[in-house]
């Protein structure tokens, strides 16, 4: 498996084929029950996270393998100052693959050129959350945001990948100085001819 920093990335048939083994995991798990034996998931989280974390630690547990890592940066050797590329070269050599989030966007994509082993990109700053957005894809079809989408990087990481579908369409409802960024709108959007609704009131747009 090669590292995955973000989701164009990949290649529409490759996130199909994605989703569709999800979900045969989610049917039939006691298939998959051993198919990471002997692996071993590092989760380097420098900022808090429950969801994402555990998301990551309880799927490689429920496939057999094994978890090590740290929580916050405050119980790691970067509270002592050491830079992300120690970190990884260290850690990289107790492991299988990497999940990592940090609150610097584009740390993971550093972390990628001193790791041993692929690293997940689990959230970095506002920019990217491949592994989210294959999960909203299972839902697909008409989808709504709200709240912050300018910062939001779950929200940036999921419409680049559902513009290249096609039969879907997208509510966005935020406050004015919280709206999609605008190169996200024209770039993944407009350019798509996707249809789309900007609201700042989630009451008008909820039916």
């Amino acid at each position: 498996m090669e590292n995955l920093i973000d989701i164009m990335q990949l290649s529409t048939e490759e996130i199909d084929e994605l989703v569709k083994t999800g979900c045969d995991i989610m049917e039939h798990p006691a298939e998959y029950a051993h198919k990471c034996d002997g692996k071993i998931l590092a989760t380097l989280f420098f900022e808090p996270s429950t969801r994402t974390r555990l998301s990551f630690e309880s799927a490689m547990l429920s496939l057999g393998g094994q978890v090590l890592g740290f929580s916050s940066a405050a119980s790691s050797s970067a509270s002592k100052g050491e830079s992300v590329a120690d970190t990884i070269r260290v850690v990289s050599a107790y492991c299988d693959i990497i999940a990592m989030r940090h609150p610097k966007e584009g740390a993971p994509l550093v972390a990628t050129q001193h790791s041993l082993v692929p690293v997940i990109n689990a959230g970095d700053g506002g920019h990217n959350h491949p592994t989210q957005t294959l999960t909203d894809l299972i839902t697909n079809l008409t989808v709504g945001f709200c709240g912050d989408l300018k910062f939001g990087r779950t929200v940036h990481s999921l419409v680049a990948a559902m513009s290249r579908y096609t039969g879907i369409s997208f509510v966005f409802v935020s406050p004015e100085e919280l709206k999609l960024p605008r190169y996200v709108k024209e770039q993944y959007v407009k350019s798509k001819n996707i249809p789309y609704t900007q609201s700042t009131c989630l009451e008008e747009v909820m039916p």
